[in-house]
């Protein structure tokens, strides 16, 4: 666990229902941010706050739509006076046939999960966090980008497109106290997961340690991070 303190920082986890997205409002909580749970169920998300409603506060939004998210920046800034970090955990996986038999309806589908979600989230979140002391964005990419296979080339074209997207921003971090920093892994394993298998998922990475490494993100220079892609091991 990150000895990172995070008190009085406002930390945005979209997709905060998912996997990923629960372990990290906790950990981010634990670190004492207040952290904003962001995604499209308010059901779903109101187990996420439950860690510690203290601290965790749900924020309906649907990404996909520019000008609400857009809105929804401008609600966070007013009622927070803050942002300090996005850790951007939509998710969305398709697999695929090949390349002539795969179905492009796949690409229409991750294309606005991952990218266009991305898009809309960095460019409601980019100017407070670029105002924040520590701002930090990431998300979590695929270690397939660095041998692509053809059954998965609509998901990992959408993941190489939401890495370029983030490696851009960090440019517009650059020689600022901000950093966009991207994390690969081949997969993620929950405790639930490692239960039922135990012998299993040698090569995935444990959601804890993905959690982790985004707290351990504010406990970095902004220069050593910033435009980074590194690989979290278990």
């Amino acid at each position: 666990m990150s000895g990172t303190d995070l008190t009085g920082s406002v930390v945005v986890i979209t997709g905060a229902a998912g996997d990923q997205g629960k372990p990290t409002a906790a950990a981010f909580a634990a670190a004492g941010a207040t952290v904003i749970a962001a995604g499209r169920d308010a059901d779903r998300l109101a187990d996420v706050v439950a860690f510690d409603p203290d601290r965790i506060v749900a924020s309906v939004v649907d990404l996909s739509d520019e000008s609400a998210a857009r809105e929804w920046g401008k609600e966070l800034l007013t009622e927070h006076g803050r942002v300090d970090g996005l850790m951007h955990l939509v998710g969305g996986w398709r697999g695929g046939k090949g390349i002539v038999d795969g179905d492009l309806a796949d690409w229409d589908v991750l294309e606005a999960s991952l990218i266009r979600t991305l898009q809309h989230a960095t460019r409601a979140l980019h100017d407070p966090i670029l105002a924040s002391p520590h701002g930090r964005i990431a998300i979590i990419s695929s270690t397939g980008l660095d041998k692509p296979r053809a059954t998965n080339a609509a998901y990992l074209t959408a993941k190489a497109g939401s890495e370029m997207w983030l490696r851009a921003v960090a440019d517009s971090y650059k020689e600022s106290d901000a950093a966009a920093t991207i994390g690969r892994i081949m997969a993620l394993v929950t405790p639930q997961m490692q239960a039922e298998k135990p012998d299993g998922y040698k090569k995935f990475t444990p959601v804890a340690n993905i959690a982790d490494w985004l707290v351990g993100l504010y406990g970095r220079p902004a220069a050593e991070i910033n435009g980074v892609i590194e690989t979290i091991t278990r």
